[in-house]
């Protein structure tokens, strides 16, 4: 992105030079709908941006403009708005009350806000705004940064504000991305692994379908409940559980018969996707490239024939990419009901890979797939 642009904007509109801030999108390599499970996840932070430009103000005002969507708001931290309002405001407006609620002295302050990431493509944008204005609101008010903190201030405002009932991933690896590295997250203790990316001769392939269907949002929440209605019921025969994550696959083989159908599909998922995960921390590390694809393979046929969040779309995506040469896995990223896809792809095939699946996947669904070669990258941090 262009930061002079953003600089001159920021000047222009407030005739002062600004600091400016960034937070990273990310991708999920792993470990799909465990994180609110008390689960393990494997994110990676991705060169994909928001850019804050941001001044502190004297009084408790924040005036915010949006770049992307050519809007602009103001707001008072002294008196909250309506939350869930369903405005792109939500999620900094959800942030600052966040913060103040965990003790913070925020001063005001005027923001620009400027992304290179796709929005509604599952690359964790709204958390990316989360991060990147919360660390901009801390840093202008001379307050230290603690980014396990800010990462749930970002997962606050998704519950309070915007109306989504996440787990904490997408805000964690915001947050504490390093470059290089995915992060092994332990969802229930907060405990993290840096997972070196061993990986030299490959790429991160994002295919964007460019479809989010309507329902993505309201069937999450009904993941969610169903999770924890199967975790209700199986805790009369198993009373220490307190989530999905403590129960094994052996117990729940032998107690699936006491869940409803779906129920059962749901918890199914949960707890193989936490081992699948476990397992495929060890095989990037390591650079085990066939256990790679065998895991990332049946992450996808679960989330599709399970959990029931996959699309045609991610479907005709992930079935494209298992013929091309060079790819080691593929599978859906994200919430699902569209969205992304995530493939591991030679570098020597990168350019062939793409052309063959823009070409083909138009020729299923007639749309022009976007597709980002990424790379692991930093977590939130100042720009100097």
């Amino acid at each position: 992105m262009d930061t002079f642009r953003i600089v001159e904007l920021f000047q222009k509109k407030y005739g002062k030079q600004p600091r400016l801030f960034k937070a990273p999108g990310r991708v999920n390599l792993i470990g799909e709908h465990t994180d609110y499970n008390d689960g393990f996840v494997m994110p990676m932070a991705i060169d994909r941006w928001t850019i804050v430009a941001g001044t502190p103000r004297e009084d408790s005002k924040v005036n915010v403009t949006s770049i992307t969507l050519d809007k602009s708001v103001s707001f008072d931290l002294n008196k909250p708005g309506e939350p869930k309002r369903g405005e792109w405001y939500d999620y900094v407006e959800g942030v600052a009350q966040a913060l103040l609620k965990s003790g913070a002295t925020l001063r005001g302050a005027d923001f620009i806000i400027d992304s290179n990431i796709p929005i509604g493509a599952g690359l964790s944008s709204s958390a990316s705004i989360e991060v990147a204005i919360g660390f901009a609101f801390l840093v202008l008010s001379n307050l230290p940064i603690d980014r396990i903190k800010l990462a749930l201030a970002g997962q606050n405002a998704e519950h309070n504000y915007v109306g989504m009932n996440c787990g904490i991933m997408d805000q964690f690896i915001s947050t504490l991305g390093k470059k290089n590295h995915a992060l092994l997250i332990d969802c229930r203790s907060l405990d993290y692994k840096t997972i070196k990316l061993e990986l030299s001769d490959f790429l991160f392939v994002i295919c964007d379908t460019r479809v989010k269907h309507k329902l993505s949002s309201s069937e999450y929440n009904i993941r969610r409940q169903e999770c924890e209605k199967g975790v209700k019921i199986l805790r009369k025969i198993l009373p220490n559980i307190k989530a999905l994550r403590d129960v094994t696959f052996s117990e729940f083989n032998c107690h699936a018969n006491i869940l409803p159908v779906n129920v059962q599909k749901r918890c199914k998922h949960v707890i193989q996707e936490n081992l699948r995960t476990v397992q495929a921390a060890e095989a990037f590390s390591k650079g085990h490239l066939g256990m790679l694809k065998e895991l990332m393979a049946a992450s996808h046929r679960s989330l599709r024939d399970d959990y029931q969040v996959s699309c045609k779309e991610l479907d005709v995506l992930v079935d494209l990419a298992s013929f091309q040469n060079g790819v080691t896995g593929s599978r859906m990223t994200g919430g699902g009901f569209g969205g992304c896809t995530i493939n591991l792809v030679n570098k020597s095939n990168v350019q062939e890979f793409k052309a063959s699946i823009c070409k083909e996947y138009f020729a299923q669904t007639q749309i022009n797939p976007e597709i980002h070669v990424c790379e692991p990258s930093d977590g939130a941090c100042e720009i100097i």
